[in-house]
């Protein structure tokens, strides 16, 4: 089953097998990215390819319903004979995910997984406020401590704060004034809807 990408004085197919590999789609305003996105999205689909789209503006999500194309699409879907190569338009089987839980389904990730270097990134942390985050995640790997939500890394925080003598020796030290820094970091992503996300 070969994918027609594109189509003009030639004819541009996409071997299904070879989609593994890396791709880029690029060029102006209005010459048909996000319709590539979804003539490739809807053709591996047919062939019972799930597809993940990172979709933020919402532009790919008109998969889902059926087209009634008109105007200039159904002139074009004409001019280039798509319907000999199968083109009928129908929705497509989508579910999606929300960070927020409120329009599809959660997305959720735990804050052992997200990892000391992203969620650094994430509360924008100086190097020293940094090296302390990854400090206390080395230390909950290291006593079994599985950190889930903001309220594990809160208390590990706080744990590793009150304890700071005891991991000075093998850890480095423990900056008080760091420790706050990211506590108020993580109390501004809560505030954020960080708390949904993680857990």
């Amino acid at each position: 089953h070969s994918i027609l990408v594109a189509a003009a004085d030639s004819e541009i197919y996409l071997n299904p097998r070879m989609a593994n590999r890396h791709g880029l789609i690029l060029g102006a305003t209005g010459t048909g990215k996000t319709v590539t996105l979804q003539t490739l999205a809807e053709s591996f689909s047919k062939i019972g390819v799930p597809v993940f789209m990172a979709d933020v503006k919402g532009d790919l999500s008109g998969i889902a319903a059926k087209a009634e194309p008109s105007g200039k699409i159904a002139e074009r879907i004409e001019l280039l004979h798509l319907k000999d190569h199968g083109y009928e338009p129908a929705g497509c089987p989508v579910n999606f995910f929300d960070v927020q839980g409120r329009d599809g389904f959660a997305l959720r990730t735990t804050i052992s997984d997200l990892g000391p270097l992203l969620l650094s990134r994430i509360l924008n942390l100086n190097e020293v406020q940094s090296a302390l985050l990854h400090m206390v995640f080395r230390i909950a790997d290291d006593q079994g401590l599985l950190l889930l939500d903001l309220k594990d890394l809160r208390s590990m925080l706080s744990y590793v704060a009150e304890h700071k003598n005891e991991f000075q020796q093998d850890y480095g030290n423990v900056s008080a004034a760091s420790v706050g820094a990211i506590q108020r970091g993580l109390l501004r992503l809560e505030d954020e809807g960080g708390d949904r996300f993680f857990g």
